[in-house]
């Protein structure tokens, strides 16, 4: 009897979830639903990332409590930053820039802005 035994890998390679939208449409639609469009966008866009990286660089309840809390804000934007874009960049093959100094003063500012440049990035994936 012969033992037929497959090694499998502990990294997941889900596909990218396709979430592509206009850098300004992020604007309006956080305007008009008083930021609380930006909550959704938060976990659509660590979805993205943790996909992307292929590992989880920004959690489900960071992701959530990032749209309603400053501090937790200004940490998603610095992992954003620092960790999850070096990997779309790599995926893109575009530069490798270090942009969370530029997302964490945004993102204490004007989160809206910060979350166009993040956008505007990712919609690179899908190009």
């Amino acid at each position: 009897m012969e033992n037929n035994l497959h090694e499998t890998s502990n990294k997941l390679s889900e596909p990218i979830p396709v979430f592509k939208v206009d850098p300004i449409m992020v604007l309006v639609f956080g305007f008009l639903t008083c930021g609380l469009y930006l909550i959704y966008w938060n976990i659509k866009v660590s979805e993205v990332f943790n996909a992307v990286a292929e590992r989880e660089v920004i959690s489900q309840p960071i992701a959530i409590f990032a749209g309603c809390c400053m501090p937790v804000n200004i940490y998603f934007y610095y992992l954003a930053g620092k960790e999850a874009l070096p990997k779309v960049y790599e995926k893109t093959g575009e530069l490798q820039k270090d942009q969370s100094t530029l997302l964490i003063v945004l993102g204490f500012f004007f989160p809206i802005a910060a979350a166009m440049i993040v956008q505007g990035d990712i919609n690179r994936l899908y190009k």
